[in-house]
């Protein structure tokens, strides 16, 4: 008797190597084709419908909220999958190929590139406000009240948070329940970016997308921190110094998760980072355009290290146990 699914794990690996050359070659689908996009205006037509006076029913209407996105996007897939594995020999390529494009839409390795390095480029040269311009595609704070060293300070940061939210945590979610999996993760994320707010519009309505984002994320933020001294080490950074900085300056951001990879950054870099009133993370350093492009090269290898100890790992334990659970 055979103990270990081959083709479970030769199909979710293509799946998950493919989509992960797909990022990295071609970038990010078209916005019209883009199932984030789409989950961006379920959810904005949604809310409104959903506000309520009461709070106690506006809290239960934002679960109704995040669990119907969910269903509405992780189902379809599934039976989307389902059917295509019953169809012989073709039906397999086209299933790799589909599950792979839309596992793709889950994660954003190439976009950091895209908005982040035209940031570091436009400081090179002096030019500010270019780089505040860039900086409003991947953080919320107000670009127009920060200066060079700030505006360097977000970029980095967004690039450390986003190694989690944006790359590692749908891989994660993929070697557990595959594509639907980093679908329903991607869902819970983007309600968190719409609505996953404490002011007076979105407490009431964001609260469970927001405590749901949080556990999500708690795993393969810590397994990310991890990984990305790793990478340090492997990239001639400073890891001692991530290391330390990410013991001590884990738990000082208002996000459980988001700490850990921002200091392990922070530390690898040799530099402080700041969101001015929030926190402060890392030893004093001046930053300079240069730590993006090291800073995204970090983001790169904990990636793939991620995929190489975290996702086969997943992926080989669910083959042993698939036998005994089909």
């Amino acid at each position: 008797m055979a103990f270990f699914d081959v083709s479970f794990f030769v199909d979710s690996l293509l799946v998950f190597s493919l989509a992960f050359l797909i990022d990295v070659i071609f970038g990010e689908i078209p916005d019209r084709a883009h199932p984030t996009v789409w989950m961006g205006k379920v959810i904005g037509w949604a809310k409104p419908q959903l506000k309520n006076i009461n709070p106690r029913i506006e809290k239960v209407n934002g679960v109704f909220l995040c669990v119907g996105v969910m269903a509405l996007f992780t189902v379809p897939a599934g039976l989307l999958f389902w059917v295509l594995r019953q169809v012989p020999v073709w039906g397999w390529v086209v299933y790799v190929v589909v599950a792979a494009v839309l596992l793709k839409s889950t994660i954003a390795i190439k976009c950091m590139w895209k908005y982040t390095v035209p940031i570091a480029e436009a400081l090179k040269r002096k030019d500010l406000e270019g780089a505040r311009q860039w900086l409003h595609f991947i953080v919320r704070r107000d670009p127009n009240k920060l200066d060079d060293q700030h505006v360097l300070s977000a970029a980095v940061e967004s690039i450390a948070e986003s190694t989690t939210d944006g790359i590692t945590s749908p891989f994660f979610f993929f070697a557990l329940f595959g594509v639907p999996g980093a679908f329903a993760f991607r869902v819970v994320n983007t309600l968190d970016s719409m609505i996953g707010y404490k002011d007076a519009v979105h407490v009431n309505i964001g609260w469970f997308s927001a405590k749901l984002d949080t556990m999500a994320n708690f795993i393969p933020a810590r397994f990310t921190a991890v990984l990305m001294v790793v990478s340090a080490a492997v990239l001639s950074a400073n890891w001692r110094n991530a290391w330390r900085i990410l013991q001590r300056d884990k738990d000082k951001t208002t996000s459980p998760n988001a700490g850990w990879t921002i200091s392990a950054m922070a530390g690898a870099l040799e530099v402080q980072l700041e969101k001015e009133g929030y926190y402060t993370l890392g030893d004093k350093g001046q930053l300079s355009p240069s730590h993006v492009k090291e800073a995204l090269e970090i983001m790169v290898l904990t990636a793939i290290l991620f995929g190489l100890v975290v996702v086969i790992s997943v992926l080989t334990l669910k083959a042993f146990l698939v036998l005994f659970i089909l």
